[in-house]
Parts: C-alpha cells; sequence; structure tokens
C-alpha cells in the first residue's frame, strides 16, 4: 500500500476507480500513472459497465504526481501522466470524478479529463507546474481552456494558486458541488441515470463535443451541414437505426416506461 495503487468495482453498470496512496494524499506513482491505462483498457471492453467513476480514498481525490518520482525520473514520469490522460480522456464511456478534499497537479489533470466533475464543498483545485517549473502538456491545457476559458486557465496555470470548490464551479471547473455527506448518494444517483441513457446517444454526443473548438467555437471546419461531420453524423444515425435505439426510445415514452437500450460501446 506504501506504492498506492489503483483499485476498481462495479455495481449496477457503474465502475468506481479509486485512487489510493493515503500516505501522500493520494498522489500518483509511476506505477499507478503506468497502469491506469491498461485498467481502463479493461473496462472499455468490458459491455456490462456503461460509465466510471473516478475518486479518491480517504476524504481527498488526488495530490498529483509523487514529487519523489519527478526528481528522479521526471521526463519519464510526465510521460506516463499524459498517457495516463489521454486514456481516461479518451474513454468511449460517460466518466465522472467525484472529487472531495484536494485535487491538485496531475490530479485536477486527471479530473479535467474527465467528462464530468461533481465536487464536494471542501474540494480545492489548482494546476501547479509553475510551482515546479514544469511545462503543462499541450493536450491538459486545451481540455483546461475548453472548461473554463482562456482568462480562468492561464490564472490557474499561470499562479498555482488553489481554487475552492464555489470558485471552480462558477467558472466551470465543476459541474455540481455538494454537502461532503452527500457527495457520494448525488454520485450514484446521477451515474445510474448515465447508465439507463442511450450509449450510442451518448458516444456520439462524446464524440461531438471533444472534437469541439475552445470555449463555444463550433466544431470541425465551422460547417456542421458538411464535410466530416456530415460524415460522422451520418455514421452515427446508421449506427443507432440498426441497433433500435430510437424505435425503442420513443416506444417507451409512448407507453410511459423506462427504455432498454440495447447499443454498447
Amino acid at each position: 500500500m506504501s506504492e498506492g495503487e489503483l483499485r476498481c468495482g462495479t455495481d449496477g453498470g457503474v465502475a468506481t476507480v479509486v485512487i489510493s496512496n493515503p500516505a501522500k494524499r493520494n498522489a500518483m506513482t509511476p506505477g499507478m500513472w503506468r497502469a491506469l491505462p491498461g485498467l481502463l483498457a479493461g473496462l472499455a471492453a468490458d459491455r456490462a459497465v456503461r460509465a466510471v467513476v473516478l475518486t479518491g480514498a480517504d476524504g481527498t481525490f488526488c495530490a498529483g504526481a509523487d514529487i519523489g518520482s519527478l526528481r528522479t525520473g521526471g521526463a519519464d514520469t510526465q510521460g506516463l501522466a499524459e498517457a495516463a490522460e489521454a486514456a481516461l480522456a479518451a474513454f468511449p464511456k460517460p466518466t465522472l470524478a467525484a472529487v472531495r478534499g484536494h485535487c491538485v497537479g496531475g490530479g485536477c489533470q486527471l479530473a479535467a479529463a474527465c467528462d464530468l466533475r461533481f465536487a464536494a464543498e471542501d474540494a480545492v483545485f489548482g494546476v501547479t507546474p509553475a510551482k515546479l517549473g514544469l511545462v503543462y502538456p499541450a493536450g491538459a491545457t486545451r481540455r483546461l481552456v475548453r472548461l473554463v476559458g482562456p482568462a480562468m486557465a492561464k490564472y490557474l496555470l499561470f499562479s498555482a494558486e488553489l481554487v475552492g470548490a464555489a470558485r471552480a464551479l462558477r467558472t466551470g471547473l465543476v459541474d455540481e458541488v455538494l454537502p461532503g455527506a452527500e457527495l457520494a448518494a448525488r454520485v450514484a444517483e446521477f451515474t445510474a441515470v448515465l447508465a439507463a441513457r442511450s450509449q450510442l446517444t451518448q458516444a456520439a454526443a462524446k464524440e461531438f463535443a471533444d472534437t469541439a473548438g475552445g470555449h463555444g467555437e463550433p466544431y470541425g471546419d465551422g460547417d456542421p451541414a458538411g464535410g466530416a461531420d456530415a460524415a460522422r453524423v451520418a455514421h452515427w444515425s446508421r449506427q443507432a437505426h440498426a441497433a433500435g435505439d430510437p424505435a425503442e426510445g420513443v416506444a417507451a415514452f409512448l407507453e410511459r416506461r423506462e427504455p432498454r437500450f440495447t447499443w454498447t460501446v
């Protein structure tokens, strides 16, 4: 346990990945960074998994990379962190970070790579490479800009200051803030909703949202009626009709029941 670990369990179609290195506020060791892509690949291949929650053990999310590993293998550790973040961002099903306590450095990088972020009122966030003289990855920087806009991204990156949950909510870094005692129940409730929805709709929406431009700019070439955008819309429409999701959704609505979608990633 002293080296840290990633724990994983599944309940009702929702997998929960727990960052666990309590002696170091759940700092990510090289072994933990290295393990995350493989763990996610297994969850992506599991048709029973419909959503993933990323959280931390013992009341805190993640204090970033283990600083000792940066001293002994900085470039390697940064590369492992980038690969883990990229794997999380590319995960084909909805992902949600459930944040308590510190979500700093590489921890914030992981949270930002999730589709959604729910936070307890005690959560604090920081993007801290300026304290260490490190170059923040280009992909992570663009992702941060998409979430909070250029000005707030620069504020976080330039200053390495920590911000509380209330400001994180105002700036778009998190989606919901709740009393700590209510966070787990709200995450369970919301991910149950995600697991019941059309995975095909979610997969298409995730692709389009993740290829969008920064902070309100259109995706692709800015012409959603033409080119590659139209081809992808047509692709997903064919998938939807082949799977029967639209017919099932309409039938469930008219019959006043919950839909039973069968398409899986």
